[in-house]
């Protein structure tokens, strides 16, 4: 059952505010007082506070200096502002690694790096554990039963990996337990057979190295998944003192982008999911494409906790100033791509910073506060009219994204993907893939989720798997128990090909999938960037998708064994051999997808399976490219978010009955004014 479930019942609100960094101005109180009265008029109800405070709250080993935080929290919360409390491993003071160089982290070419920048740390370092260990009871010890503590932040953006002597022998440990202190085991698992790279010993192995060994993917898997383990191991020792003394805060910590740990694996020990969201809009592609990629992250950072909204912890009201080229965002667009978080599950809208700072790096990167320390921007009055949006929303906080599709996106496959020595250099794009095949849900108004191939299926009606190439074990159980039991599956080329250790399947691709499919998969041929094949389909076509399309980049010679063939390549010696299946396997469909094809395909082919399997679409309505619908609900009322990636003006024609968020019903037609939306609500039937 569906049903609202606010992240913060004493709060019970959108959240909207900022990373805020008052250690820098601690020397100017006029700025702090200023600070505090420009969160008001910007509708500000949350700061977070403390990531990179570490040098403010311990300035010399064992002398701490907390007032400073006390006052800053305090007078906050008089003002009506929340604090997500972060702690500060991020980034170390200059002492700790002085005194201690053990917590710098060595490179893969087994050399040392020196103090600075952040994220420079050895997650397997006794020390630093201790000294983290350390700072965050005192932090719970003293902020646990501030009223105005609203969630725990754990570091900042996990991530990275550490060669010393201490990772080696702990990777050497996490080995041990994993094969079962079998070293046949491993070296099965290894195929280091092959080139006489058999292990004799376990002191013999080491991380995967420029200088040494980087060609054994079994083994590279592991270090990546060990790196992760470490990783979480090390975060679990950062929130123990903060869940012993304060269980009732629940914690958190920024997820980024891009796949560096696994991150899947990470967020089952956080309570709520948070992530830091830096699109590049106004380059010359258009604007809808970056909407729809930004879409899939927010989408895939959601799906990690069913049922539950995630946190937008990051973003920049104007520009991003590490980017190639910086641009700000146009008028529309601030408030556009905030929404559009909201619109996927996010309860809040937060940036990076709140005040720009005058020296680092990052001292022309987006603010809320320009340098010119004045609210007379127009990025304030940016923030300032979402802000009061956002306000007029409190009712959504909770709601759910009620997804019938699910896009399979796995971190370890992409690991094996794209440390497969093949078929192609550079690799496959397996992110590329992935988006290919969910742009068109995202442009259909179809909400999606966007999970790993472990988990459960059974409440959507529609799966889709592309490039599925290394199978875990269960998957392929897992996937034939969902189509049996009447479910529609897309399995495209280059899936089944290896096992969890990137060891080749033996019998034909695509291994445990064969049968599931239906079709035996004899040869890749991977085709020049300028080279084009083309798919055919049949005369009675796909539920009206007839005619053909280019092809690209992979094409795979299939047989169709149980299979029934929809469509057959046009060209090249083989022309006429299948390019698109269909099995029926219990009560659903498998659908095999041989070739990457074009998105004119894609669009039809998945419009007419959406149907197919009784996957309806946001609201029924028309609109054309750049716009999209996506939808939140309590069970009760879906709150519909229509939103304009274009720099015109555009159209949506409406074919039912839809009410503003007042209860006002809205005509047939609604224009949305360039890089603009309209947030509809419909009245679920009982």
């Amino acid at each position: 059952m569906i049903e609202r479930k606010p992240l913060f019942p004493k709060l019970n609100r959108m959240l909207h505010g900022a990373d805020y960094n008052p250690e820098q101005w601690l020397h100017r109180a006029d700025i702090l007082n200023e600070d505090r009265r420009l969160m008001s008029l910007a509708k500000c109800n949350v700061m977070a506070i403390g990531m990179f405070s570490w040098s403010k709250l311990e300035p010399q080993e064992g002398v701490f200096d907390f007032g400073w935080l006390d006052d800053v929290i305090d007078k906050l919360y008089r003002d009506g502002i929340y604090t997500i409390l972060g702690t500060p491993s991020g980034a170390r003071p200059a002492w700790l690694a002085r005194k201690y160089p053990e917590v710098l982290r060595v490179r893969p070419e087994r050399i040392r790096q020196l103090y600075g920048l952040r994220h420079n740390h050895c997650y397997t370092s006794p020390i630093y554990r201790e000294k983290i260990k350390d700072m965050n009871t005192r932090l719970a010890e003293r902020y646990r039963e501030h009223p105005g503590l609203l969630l725990w932040h754990v570091s900042n953006e996990y991530g990275g990996e550490c060669h010393c002597d201490l990772c080696q022998a702990a990777f050497r440990l996490w080995l041990r337990k994993k094969y079962n202190n079998d070293l046949d085991k491993l070296n099965e698992a290894w195929y280091t057979t092959f080139w006489s790279h058999t292990y004799t010993d376990w002191e013999e192995i080491e991380s995967p190295s420029p200088i040494g060994e980087f060609k054994v993917q079994g083994m590279n898997l592991d270090w990546k998944r060990f790196v992760t383990d470490q990783s979480i191991d090390f975060m679990l020792r950062e929130i123990e003192p903060l869940k012993r003394l304060s269980p009732d805060i629940p914690v958190t910590t920024n997820f980024l982008g891009g796949c560096v740990i696994n991150y899947e694996r990470m967020a089952e020990h956080v309570d709520i999911v948070s992530w830091d969201s830096y699109p590049s809009w106004h380059e010359p592609r258009p604007d809808w494409q970056t909407a729809c990629h930004t879409a899939f992250v927010h989408d895939r950072y959601r799906s990690f906790k069913p049922g539950q909204p995630f946190l937008l912890m990051e973003s920049t009201p104007s520009m991003t100033n590490w980017q190639e080229v910086a641009k700000p965002k146009r008028p529309g667009m601030h408030a556009l791509s905030s929404i559009q978080a909201v619109a996927h599950g996010s309860d809040s809208v937060q940036y990076f910073q709140w005040r720009k700072s005058r020296g680092g790096s990052e001292k022309f990167h987006g603010a809320v506060v320009d340098h010119s320390g004045h609210e007379h921007t127009r990025v304030f009055r940016d923030v300032a009219d979402l802000g009061a949006c956002l306000e007029r929303l409190d009712s959504i906080s909770g709601t759910v994204v009620p997804a019938e599709v699910a896009l399979i996106y796995d971190t370890e496959n992409k690991w094996a993907v794209e440390g497969a020595d093949g078929p192609r250099k550079p690799n496959l794009s397996y992110d590329q893939e992935v988006l290919d095949h969910y742009e068109p849900f995202w442009k259909q108004g179809i909400p999606t989720d966007v999970v790993p191939m472990d988990r459960p299926l059974d409440r959507y009606k529609l799966v889709v798997a592309p490039m599925l190439y290394m199978l875990k074990q269960g998957t392929a159980e897992r996937l034939e128990a969902f189509v049996r039991s009447g479910g529609t599956l897309v399995l495209t080329y280059w899936s089944g090909i290896v096992d969890e250790n990137d060891l080749c399947f033996l019998g034909g691709f695509p291994g445990p999938l064969r049968k599931l499919a239906g079709i035996w998969a004899e040869e890749l041929d991977s085709l020049y960037a300028e080279d084009r094949n083309s798919l055919v389909m049949n005369e009675e076509g796909l539920d009206g998708l007839t005619g053909t399309y280019s092809v690209s980049l992979m094409c795979e010679r299939i047989h169709a064994e149980s299979a029934e063939v929809v469509a057959e390549y046009g060209e090249d010696f083989y022309r006429g051999s299948p390019a698109l299946t269909v099995n029926r396997f219990g009560d659903g469909e498998v659908y095999y997808l041989a070739a990457r094809t074009e998105q004119t395909f894609r669009d039809g082919f998945y419009s007419r399976l959406a149907t197919r399997c009784g996957v309806e679409r946001v609201i029924r309505a028309d609109w054309p490219e750049g716009v999209t619908a996506h939808v939140r609900t309590d069970g009760i009322a879906d709150y519909i978010f229509l939103q304009n990636y274009s720099d015109t003006d555009q159209p949506v024609t409406l074919k039912e009955l839809l009410c503003d968020l007042e209860g006002n019903p809205v005509g047939e037609k609604v224009l949305l004014s360039s890089y603009g939306f309209r947030i509809l609500k419909r009245e679920r039937q009982v």
